[in-house]
């Protein structure tokens, strides 16, 4: 039963048991009070999804596993990382989520992206569950053998895990077609089939059309929609975007095709600014770049002669639109303001939760000068 005469004092007696059970995650507790300070006013009047306890259920994962990760780099040492998955809720469907490897990766982080997860897919009105998983690793500066060797370590413990019905992974930051290729190909080693248990595979061996452009255009598709509804067109608009992964990408890909100009991208060094607009042949040296050679992106200020600002994010150059494609946390309150200061009237969430900050923040960001694509609805595009 919610404790508490009104539903600020319910809200905070159920933050307050959640921290104790979950002390110092702090991105847990974020992602679960925005979602806890939308529901509550819903149920505190409902006796039977306070008998079900629906709203503690929801907060807890089904289990959280790790694991150790052995390896050997080629000096021939070896190494040592941790592996986690989180499998959040199966209510609807099989687990479902991403791994992603990265080297300050915490539990706290996926667990907020595992419940996060969970919400984004049952608005897809497909039968999946929620869950994310990956490992403290960085693939940036290893090589491929070492990556290859990396993956396979790591999917030799985590397919023990997992399954066509399930748990079906997918990737994220640090995991693309390379590293779930590897990852893939342990699977059918170890399991001695070839089976359905992993998105974002190659079109050769099983992967889906569109699936690597999906979740960039999807932001794009939906900012395009939004604009209309709102008297707008995307075409002949400025757009700054941030990361330059696979979501930003395409994202810059699509604005492009639909006319408007992306100035911007990212990654963790900085950013570069290209007044004149990241057309299809730079476009297509960003892919090279990234893809390919697993370069940076200040690499792309030197070959076109553009700025590159270190250790900033793109959210003071002036624009009209803007999609946020790095990583969750990257928006500010003071972003926001600034955003709205410089002219811009929309953003499209790409990346998993990008606001990083509370609720007094949260206004202006919702402000009704800012249109707003929440990631929860951009990313249910992208299985459509």
């Amino acid at each position: 039963m919610m404790i508490g005469n009104t539903v600020q004092e319910q809200l905070e007696h159920f933050m307050q048991g959640l921290k104790r059970r979950n002390p110092g995650q702090t991105e847990f507790h974020q992602a679960v009070y925005e979602v806890a300070a939308t529901i509550i006013p819903y149920i505190s009047d409902k006796p039977i999804y306070q008998e079900a306890a629906i709203l503690e259920r929801l907060t807890e994962p089904d289990r959280i596993i790790s694991f150790r990760v052995c390896w050997e780099d080629e000096q021939g040492n070896v190494r040592t990382n941790r592996g986690y998955r989180v499998q959040h809720c199966n209510a609807i469907g099989p687990y479902k989520g991403g791994i992603r490897f990265h080297h300050d990766l915490s539990l706290s982080v996926l667990k907020f992206l595992a419940f996060e997860q969970t919400l984004k897919n049952s608005l897809t009105g497909l039968p999946m569950g929620g869950a994310k998983g990956g490992a403290d690793f960085n693939p940036k500066g290893k090589s491929d053998r070492e990556v290859m060797r990396f993956c396979q370590a790591f999917m030799t413990e985590l397919s023990r895990h997992i399954g066509p019905f399930t748990d079906v992974p997918a990737g994220d930051i640090g995991v693309g077609a390379r590293e779930i290729s590897y990852m893939f190909g342990q699977f059918k080693r170890i399991a001695n089939e070839f089976t359905g248990v992993m998105t974002g595979k190659g079109l050769a061996f099983g992967g889906s059309l569109i699936r690597t452009e999906a979740t960039g255009y999807g932001a794009v598709y939906m900012m395009e929609n939004m604009l209309k509804h709102h008297g707008h067109t995307l075409e002949g608009k400025t757009a700054v975007v941030s990361g330059s992964g696979n979501v930003a990408q395409y994202t810059v890909e699509k604005v492009t095709q639909l006319g408007g100009k992306v100035v911007t991208m990212s990654d963790s060094g900085g950013f570069i600014y290209d007044p004149e607009g990241i057309n299809e042949d730079k476009l297509a040296f960003i892919k090279e770049l990234k893809q390919v050679k697993r370069g940076r992106i200040s690499e792309y200020a030197k070959e076109f002669d553009v700025e590159f600002h270190a250790k900033h994010g793109p959210w003071a150059v002036p624009c009209e639109l803007a999609f946020p494609c790095a990583t969750q946390n990257e928006l500010n309150g003071q972003d926001a303001e600034t955003l709205i200061k410089n002219g811009c009237i929309a953003v499209s969430e790409g990346a998993e939760s990008v606001r990083g900050f509370p609720r007094p923040a949260d206004d202006k960001y919702y402000d009704t000068q800012l249109l707003s694509d929440p990631v929860y609805a951009v990313w249910a595009t992208t299985y459509h």
